[in-house]
């Protein structure tokens, strides 16, 4: 017997929410990146990379969930399978830190794109469909091939596009509409995957083991949401943005270079200083 599936149980609240979700997780994870423009020191920038793609990752996580909150079986009660929505959770930050940290180190090359866009695509794709496989319902899961593919395609198109927009885009408002874009980009991939499932129900069967959507609600909006709060608080008062950049937007061109140059540069309070004893003193040493 096949179960009528319904994603919009709530109508548009869960589309809604998972949607804003996903555009904050992508604004953090944008901002985050342009940030290792100016921190040229190996730690400053491996701090802002890890940071970014955490805040990528538990944003895309989360709208997933929130989006599941909508899913619904005629007939039939939807439980989670805990341990693999947590790694799901695990998987999803992990995949999108190999991709960040590529265009990180590597560069915005045309080849490093597509191989961190591809490789960040198939990590959310994994995320996707391993969250699903952590759905427990009294019946047999089916997939629409075709749609399936197509939103892998789309997880990979939005991966690329954002790896490109966080060392492309520079400004406040610019990485504002990116992060706009990309959350209609990965709320799209998460409806399309789910257009393609259908639910032939048993006639007979127990309970279902596991934890029921009702209850991994707090917890699945609460740690999330309170990480990215977190994490915008440290946007907010980077000392670059503060001090360089108050409208918010970055700095380019010159002061960029001279800022970089300055980081990764500036020497110790206590470290010795080779002195040119030909050229005239400063007034200030």
């Amino acid at each position: 017997m096949s179960g009528a599936v319904d994603s919009f149980s709530y109508g548009l609240v869960t589309p809604v929410a998972a949607y804003l979700m996903a555009c904050l997780g992508s604004s953090l994870g944008l901002r985050c990146v342009t940030r290792t423009v100016v921190y040229q020191q190996q730690g400053g920038r491996a701090a802002w990379l890890a940071l970014g793609a955490a805040c990528l990752g538990v944003g895309i996580w989360t709208m997933h969930f929130i989006a599941m909150m909508g899913f619904r079986v005629d007939q039939a009660a939807i439980t989670y399978d805990v341990p693999l929505t947590v790694l799901s959770l695990v998987v999803a930050v992990a995949v999108v830190s190999l991709g960040v940290f590529m265009v990180g180190y590597r560069g915005a090359t045309t080849r490093v794109l597509l191989a961190a866009g591809v490789l960040t695509g198939l990590g959310v794709a994994a995320m996707h469909y391993l969250g699903m496989a952590a759905l427990r319902v009294r019946g047999d899961i089916q997939y629409s091939v075709p749609l399936v593919l197509l939103s892998v395609v789309i997880a990979i198109i939005a991966a690329t596009a954002a790896l490109w927009a966080a060392v492309s885009i520079r400004g406040f408002l610019p990485s504002l509409g990116a992060s706009v874009v990309m959350g209609i980009a990965v709320t799209g991939m998460h409806y399309t995957g789910m257009a393609s499932v259908s639910v032939h129900l048993h006639t007979t069967g127990g309970y279902n083991a596991g934890q029921s959507a009702g209850a991994l609600l707090v917890p699945m909006l609460a740690g999330p949401f309170v990480f990215l709060v977190l994490a915008a608080v440290i946007v907010m008062f980077d000392p670059v943005l503060v001090g360089g950049d108050p409208a918010g937007g970055d700095i380019s061109g010159r002061q960029r270079e001279s800022i970089a140059v300055q980081l990764s540069h500036q020497p110790a309070p206590y470290e010795r200083q080779p002195r040119d004893i030909s050229a005239p003193r400063p007034d200030w040493q």
